[in-house]
Formats: C-alpha cells, sequence, structure tokens
C-alpha cells in the first residue's frame, strides 16, 4: 500500500497526551477508587496506584487528554516535494479537538484520497481521539469512525504495523526503526515519558508541540524509506507558525 500511495496522500499525524489532573492526589475520590480499579491488574510489585497514576495515566484516554496534535504533508513545489507540518496545542481540549476536526475537514473538502498516517496510531493515536472526541461532547466524523468500515475502506497508514511484516509478538517503538533505517533520530530533547513533566511542571506546550513535529518528520522520512525515496533535506521542512 505505501509503496503505491503518491506522497500527497499521507497525512501523518502524532499526538501528545498527558493526565488529565496533575497527580493521584488532584483526583476526587470517586476518581480514585476508579483509577485503582482501571489499573489493579497492571500496577508492578512494590508499585503504588497513586505512584502509577504518574508513569501510565497519559495514555490512558478516560484519565487523560491530548495537549497538542501536529500534522504533516507533501506537496511538491518547483520541481521537489515540501513537507508542510502544522501543530495544534493548548490547554483547552475540546477547542484543540474542534481546531483539529475543523483543519482535516477544510482538507477532505479538497481532496478526500488521504490517508492518516503516523506510528501506532492504530492502537494508540487513532483510538485516543476517538474516545476524548466522545468524552468532549464532538460527533466522529466519517473519516475517524473506523469501526463502520470495512477493512479496505479504512483510510490509515500504520508504519509500525507495515514494519511487522505479519510478525506480531515485539514491538518496535518509532527511534528503533528510525534508527534501523539510518534516519536521524527525533528524541534530541525529551521523549514521551518526559511529556507530563514538561506540561504540568515546566508549562512549557511549545517545547511539547517542536517534540510532536520532530516524530512527524521522522514518520514522514520513514514512509520515504519505504518507498525507497531520499530522505527530507532541512530547506523542505516547512514548519507552519
Amino acid at each position: 500500500m505505501i509503496a503505491k500511495m503518491p506522497l500527497e496522500n499521507f497525512l501523518v499525524i502524532d499526538i501528545e497526551t498527558v493526565s488529565s489532573q496533575q497527580n493521584y492526589n488532584s483526583l476526587t475520590e470517586d476518581w480514585q477508587h476508579l483509577w485503582e480499579e482501571k489499573v489493579q491488574r497492571a500496577v508492578p510489585e512494590n508499585v503504588t496506584p497513586e505512584e502509577y497514576y504518574s508513569l501510565r495515566a497519559g495514555v490512558m484516554a478516560e484519565f487523560a487528554k491530548v495537549v497538542c496534535i501536529s500534522m504533516g504533508y507533501f506537496k511538491r513545489e518547483k520541481g521537489q516535494y515540501q513537507f508542510r507540518v502544522k501543530s495544534i496545542f493548548g490547554h483547552n481540549e475540546k477547542e484543540l479537538l474542534q481546531n483539529f476536526i475543523a483543519t482535516v475537514n477544510q482538507l477532505e473538502a479538497v481532496h478526500n484520497h488521504w490517508c492518516f498516517t503516523g506510528h501506532n496510531i492504530k492502537e494508540f493515536d487513532i483510538p485516543f481521539l476517538c474516545r476524548r472526541l466522545l468524552i468532549n461532547s464532538i460527533a466522529i466524523p466519517a473519516y475517524l469512525d473506523f469501526q463502520n468500515m470495512k477493512p479496505w475502506e479504512t483510510n490509515m497508514v500504520d508504519t509500525f504495523q507495515y514494519w511487522r511484516f505479519g510478525d506480531y509478538k515485539n514491538f518496535t517503538s518509532l527511534k528503533l526503526l528510525a534508527a534501523s533505517l539510518n534516519i536521524p533520530s527525533p528524541k534530541d530533547d525529551i521523549d514521551g515519558s518526559m511529556v507530563g513533566h514538561v506540561y504540568w511542571e515546566e508549562n512549557d506546550l511549545e517545547r511539547i508541540a517542536v517534540y510532536c513535529q520532530k516524530d512527524i518528520v521522522t514518520v514522514a522520512n520513514i514512509v520515504l524509506r519505504f518507498k525507497n525515496l531520499p530522505l527530507l533535506a532541512e530547506e523542505q521542512i516547512v514548519i507552519a507558525k
């Protein structure tokens, strides 16, 4: 599928998420009980549910929120491709999600052959977005309603799934896949485990957005490697403000 798709059809996305509350003690008593029920079989030995909240709440949609969505697409300009990147970020999750849907709707109106593209988006980014849309009382648009699509109708390209080649025993991180394909690592500042700290302790959303954008560019380069095309040069990457 990747080999045959025109570059213009890849809409690369990545999301960054954090816990909905800064720590376990910020939860109401009811939500503390709900958290303990959610993780009772997952908490490692010698780790309390309170400690586990700081470690894992940010990736569980019922206990987390989206703080950044980055998107990128290829566009041919003057004989060569540019990769254009845009990030939507903020503290107000509902507003962020509405802006994301509005942006994708604009794309859908002029070009309906695109596919969401990303690393592990099938198991994380897309389901997480859909759950948070419902939690925020936002209708799931048709292009995200994968549960009601037939397999051949699904407009999603997952580089993690593609790299598996049918092998479902192991997880390959974006960082490892990039290194294996001789693509410069995006992890030169923070990594996913630090996003919550940067958000809650440093209040630095722009730093999170830059990190998210670097992941987008890395996925774009992985797509190029899968298509046996040259990697993006720095001047081909355009970051929209």
